[in-house]
């Protein structure tokens, strides 16, 4: 080809805009793989910003790789411990701090993509300001949909916001979905939902057994590697009943239309049946690069550095019903998604509060279904979904919680009830 055909009308070769990419979450374990697919791709993304909580050294070593425009550290000591860091490397990131700045990188005109992964209710206002400002939002910490989910997906249709899921169960479910599917739509034949699930690391622990399990045995997932806040979630299985809750929000689908399903292997991560008895499967290793490479170039497919999927070394698939007797979080999770309103953000709010005090060493393991029922009890639940009262009843059912643990802390180790 002669050079002049490959030209421009400036006499320039024409160039293709990057993609610029926000991570909220930077330094967690979905922001880390949400780089990795990035590195894989300089010829399609720049990052515009990253932001994290307190750990200013991992921040600022991923400033040195990836030359973001701004860092946001929430903690005021640690975004000035990076601001130096950054200055004395000779960086030009310009570094800001706390909770405003978060939202103010999520709605940036100069990002087209916004990674949230920011654990809790934390993460709620700056991805409201991304649907807002009509970004596509790869919404990988479901609080936000479990606390508002109904204000989310209002705002999304109004600003033209993409939404699609990170999870891999939910990111499954999206690629099993009809063709042109929108999240937030009701999906035409949809029977219902195959939500999986590992069963966590006390699939098969006695139940009697249950109440002496350690933070760290509870952090250590058989299959996947995940944050300690998210692991413990999944060891009580409250993780899978906020997902439960969030595929209701995302497909518009009733709790009943969703049924979890145990599956060890973690290799196919959901299914969705069809009114013709038709039922499609996601599947492929358990790897959180997958589902963020599938929601970064949506429609499109890219590289995103995970191994090929080998059946004849999986031999077998297992599947069972959950245990609502070991897992009774599951069974509150449940209860609030059929209540609908402000419980799910209720359920939330004290879950949190629970799993900080399980973590701590203040509570057993066990103490934290015990936490959020008395939560659930004790704040009174609102049809009014708004975001004023969803922040309140959040704001109460942390109080309830914390009122609760103070009371009824135990000592570690303790089998007292």
């Amino acid at each position: 080809m002669r050079a002049s055909a490959r030209l421009g009308a400036a006499g320039i070769l024409p160039e293709t805009r990057l993609k610029g990419v926000t991570i909220l979450g930077a330094t967690g374990s979905i922001g880390a793989s949400t780089l990795d697919v990035l590195a894989r791709h300089p010829q399609r993304y720049r990052v515009v910003a990253l932001t994290a909580n307190t750990q200013a050294e991992r921040l600022f070593e991923q400033c040195q790789r990836f030359h973001p425009d701004v860092a946001v550290l929430r903690d005021a000591a640690a975004a000035a411990r990076l601001e130096n860091m950054i200055r004395r490397a000779g960086l030009r990131t310009q570094v800001l701090a706390g909770a405003e700045a978060l939202e103010k990188v999520a709605r940036d005109p100069g990002s087209d993509i916004v990674m949230a992964a920011i654990v809790g209710a934390a993460g709620l206002l700056p991805v409201l300001e991304a649907v807002r400002a009509g970004k596509r939002v790869l919404l990988a910490n479901k609080e936000p949909l479990v606390m508002s989910g109904p204000v989310l997906m209002q705002e999304a249709r109004l600003s033209g916001a993409e939404i699609l899921p990170i999870d891999s169960e939910h990111n499954a479910i999206f690629q099993c979905m009809p063709a042109g599917y929108r999240t937030g739509d009701k999906p035409a034949g949809v029977r219902r939902i195959l939500l999986t699930c590992s069963g966590g690391p006390f699939l098969a622990t006695p139940v009697e057994a249950l109440q002496r399990v350690t933070p760290d045995e509870a952090c250590a997932h058989p299959r996947w590697a995940m944050g300690r806040k998210i692991s413990v979630d999944s060891a009580t299985l409250m993780n899978k009943g906020l997902e439960l809750i969030e595929a209701c929000r995302l497909f518009d689908v009733t709790p009943e239309q969703v049924q979890i399903v145990i599956h060890p292997q973690s290799v196919i991560h959901s299914m969705v049946e069809y009114t013709d008895g038709s039922v499609l499967a996601q599947l492929g290793n358990p790897d959180m690069r997958t589902p963020i490479a599938h929601a970064l170039a949506w429609p499109e497919r890219i590289e995103s550095g995970v191994r090929q999927l080998d059946l004849f070394d999986i031999a077998r698939l297992d599947f069972a019903p959950p245990d609502l007797e070991r897992f009774p979080c599951l069974r509150l999770a449940q209860a609030a998604a059929q209540a609908g309103g402000t419980a799910p953000a209720i359920l939330n709010a004290a879950n949190e509060v629970a799993v900080s005090a399980f973590l701590e060493q203040h509570i057993r393991f066990t103490q934290i279904a015990e936490v959020i029922e008395h939560a659930l009890a004790s704040v009174p639940e609102s049809d009014d979904a708004t975001l004023e009262s969803i922040l309140a009843s959040d704001t109460r059912a942390r109080e309830a919680a914390s009122q609760y643990i103070a009371s009824h802390a135990s000592q570690p180790g303790s089998s007292q009830p």
